[in-house]
């Protein structure tokens, strides 16, 4: 599609050649201009080739290997100033062929996401998230240790591979090196991370040096060689890698390390903890905000969304609690279901066991539900050690685009104190399916799609479809049990639980104990959990906002259409409509969905 694209594009700026003509053959008529909606489909195509050449990690995950030896120093003054530049160019260009063209169908879409995106990308350049580019969730350090232990997108399968990493590695120190300068330019201008998340930071880059190149995580593609590669292959890119490791990247790790250990950690907060108390935080997060939910809401409408969810759901929780028998107020409830004995997996492999049987369980069931499903397969995997005890409780990473390399489901499995078995349901649904897994590879696979629209995502609709999808458990025929549904409860309480707090960390100046007071008061959040989460929280501004928001807005959507259509709503065709064009934002989604109604009702 992208290369089609580009040819047609090639195609449509050359100019007619005749050959010599008659004294009354008329001129040759200029050529027709190609309709706006296909010159939008070539300059999305030019810029998602750009976009890849400037962001080489991107390409790297979605599987396109063009530019896997390549790592460029994105966090420099000229590369910012370069990549504003390049937007203000692209927004400038569309708009000029967009406004006014009548654009319909998905040429309409493209054109409403492409510019959303450009316009909010183009408002963060306001603010210096390049002066804090490091914390406890956000770890560049840990990510590329992922990537060169072979476990990760990073392929190492061929010579090539292996000498691309070589390549793409030895561009780390400068990276660190920039970000270093970065976060000493933070400190003098006042833009500091809150200490306690630096504390934690720490101790996930020691982890990554070691004394001995055999040691790290980097050697693992030296211990897997491909059968096929030659003695002296083997032989060269052992002392290669031994080289690298020891003189290039263990240096630029301590070096990072003794950084934020000796220089940054005294110099950051530790008597605030939002953006609100940053330089001009309060439109930071505001601005935050509205990127994270696709909506205009402010931070204090969505706390009070919150406070409002939070009450829904402890509703249902007390219907739970009668069912269970249990005397008392909420409390009692909670108390019971993290002193069940039976609540607790016995080992890392029980979990992980424990979540493939499910996988079972589920997949026959889908069809009730869904008409549609993607080719590409998922992993369950636990979540690597050296990250864990400050990860959430999962995560997943998608596909390659030819469905090559499978989705990853993330399993956190530390502490298992604090990883309930009621959980394992709604977890499942949420990160793979017919959550995250059957989201995020549909629209990889969707090849008559723009790539920009193909792997992009917006947060709102990604993560309110994950958890859109954990309330369709009754549906599927799970939760029949009541401690998981409990669980699928104790879920939703949480996103509801994460308006409140995320919006009183950055915009009402809550410190860290009032988020876990809050935490412990309204759930059975355990210690472990509810400190991941209030730090997570403090890390990423905003992002945890787009659960619950996303959510809510696709439930509204399938009840109006419910409403309209009577007895010819067919909840197949709903979740095809929601899922056919991939990921928009969620004032795309509602008019796409208000279309489809009114088609369905005519």
């Amino acid at each position: 599609m992208i290369r089609a694209t580009l040819l047609f594009a090639i195609l449509f700026m050359l100019a007619a050649c005749g050959g010599e003509t008659g004294q009354d053959t008329k001129p040759a008529a200029e050529p027709a201009q190609a309709p706006a909606a296909e010159q939008l489909d070539a300059l999305y195509a030019q810029y998602w080739e750009q976009s890849l050449e400037r962001n080489p990690l991107q390409a790297t995950f979605i599987g396109d290997p063009r530019f896997n030896d390549q790592l460029p120093n994105s966090l420099s003054p000229e590369h910012r100033a370069e990549s504003q530049a390049i937007a203000e160019d692209w927004l400038a260009r569309t708009r000029a062929l967009g406004e006014g063209a009548g654009l319909e169908g998905q040429a309409l879409i493209s054109y409403q996401v492409f510019v959303a995106d450009l316009e909010g990308e183009l408002e963060g350049y306001r603010y210096p998230d390049h002066l804090m580019p490091l914390n406890q969730f956000r770890n560049m350090a840990g990510q590329f240790a992922m990537l060169g232990s072979g476990t990760s997108a990073q392929p190492f399968k061929t010579v090539e591979d292996y000498d691309n990493w070589l390549s793409r590695a030895s561009a780390i120190p400068a990276l660190f090196d920039q970000m270093i300068v970065n976060m000493r330019q933070g400190v003098e201008q006042g833009f500091t991370q809150p200490r306690i998340l630096m504390e934690k930071t720490v101790p996930q880059i020691e982890a990554l040096i070691k004394d001995s190149p055999e040691q790290t995580l980097f050697w693992r593609p030296v211990e897997s060689f491909p059968d096929d590669f030659s003695a002296e292959d083997k032989a060269q890119l052992t002392e290669a890698y031994r080289g690298l490791i020891a003189d290039t990247l263990m240096p630029a790790y301590a070096a990072l390390r003794d950084f934020v250990r000796d220089e940054y950690i005294p110099a950051s907060r530790d008597d605030s903890y939002g953006l609100g108390a940053l330089p001009n935080g309060e439109a930071w997060y505001a601005y935050r905000a509205r990127q994270s939910t696709t909506t205009d809401l402010s931070p204090t409408q969505i706390h009070q969304i919150g406070l409002d969810e939070v009450a829904r759901i402890q509703g249902e929780m007390r219907k739970v609690q009668e069912e269970l028998g249990i005397e008392g107020d909420l409390s009692a409830l909670f108390a019971h279901m993290k002193s069940a004995p039976d609540n607790v997996f016995e080992s890392e492999e029980a979990m992980l066991e424990a979540y493939r049987a499910f996988r079972a369980e589920v997949e026959p069931r889908i069809d009730a539900l869904f008409d549609i499903r993607p080719k590409a397969d998922f992993e369950i995997r636990p979540v690597e050690a050296f990250r864990a005890a400050s990860s959430s409780a999962a995560s997943y990473q998608g596909p390659s685009m030819d469905g090559s390399r499978p989705g990853v489901f993330y399993l956190n499995t530390y502490d298992l104190s604090a990883r309930p078995r009621s959980a394992l349901e709604s977890l499942f649904l949420h990160e793979a399916i017919p959550g995250h897994h059957f989201h995020i590879a549909l629209q990889r696979e969707m090849e008559d799609l723009p790539a920009f629209r193909r792997f992009g995502g917006e947060t709102a609709f990604a993560e309110g479809w994950g958890l859109y999808a954990e309330s369709l458990g009754k549906e599927l025929g799970v939760y029949t049990d009541p401690a998981m549904y409990f669980g699928a409860l104790d879920a939703e309480l949480w996103r509801a639980i994460r308006l409140v707090v995320d919006t009183g960390i950055h915009a009402m100046g809550w410190s860290r104990q009032q988020v876990l007071d809050y935490m412990y008061a309204n759930s059975p959040a355990e210690p472990t959990r509810a400190v991941s989460e209030a730090e997570r929280f403090m890390a990423i501004p905003g992002q945890a906002l787009a659960y619950k928001i996303g959510q809510l807005k696709i439930r509204e959507l399938r009840n109006r259409a419910e409403a309209a259509l009577g007895e010819r709503f067919d909840v197949r065709a709903f979740h095809r409509e929601v899922l056919s064009d991939g990921s928009v934002p969620l004032k795309v989604l509602e008019a796409k969905i208000d279309r489809w109604i009114a088609d369905q009702a005519g």
